[in-house]
């Protein structure tokens, strides 16, 4: 077992550059993330897509949105699938159904993502026309 290690717990300005420290820290976890990247691509590619049919502010800035909270998901996923890793590294029901549960949850906010795709394409090519 390993040792507890307890650390001094910050104030005022440390504590919002410690915050900031842990936050870089998950940033720098979740780019090892291969679906993370490719969620990236996707993210940029639907951009260009946004710019190429002038889609409205309102998507461009739904779309960020949903962007943050699928980033918000996958680094939850992550750290889901790596505590159970940690604590049951043979096979078990429970931890496959944690995965699982994980893995839906980023689903759901990638098919949320491709709506709002579908709903930009609507607008831009069968919504009709304002008279």
């Amino acid at each position: 077992m390993s040792e507890t290690v307890h650390h001094q717990k910050q104030r005022g300005l440390g504590h919002v550059f410690a915050a900031a420290s842990y936050s870089l820290g998950g940033a720098r976890r979740l780019w090892g993330e291969t679906a993370f990247r490719h969620e990236l691509l996707v993210y940029a590619i639907l951009n260009i897509a946004y710019l190429a049919i002038g889609a409205s502010f309102f998507i461009f800035f739904a779309g960020l949105i949903l962007f943050l909270v699928l980033v918000a998901m996958e680094a939850l996923n992550t750290a889901v699938e790596e505590i159970v890793d940690r604590i049951s590294p043979e096979f078990s029901v429970v931890a496959r159904h944690a995965k699982d549960l994980g893995s839906f949850a980023v689903f759901c906010l990638l098919l949320a993502n491709g709506a709002l795709f579908f709903y930009a394409l609507y607008l831009a090519f069968l919504a009709p026309l304002p008279v």
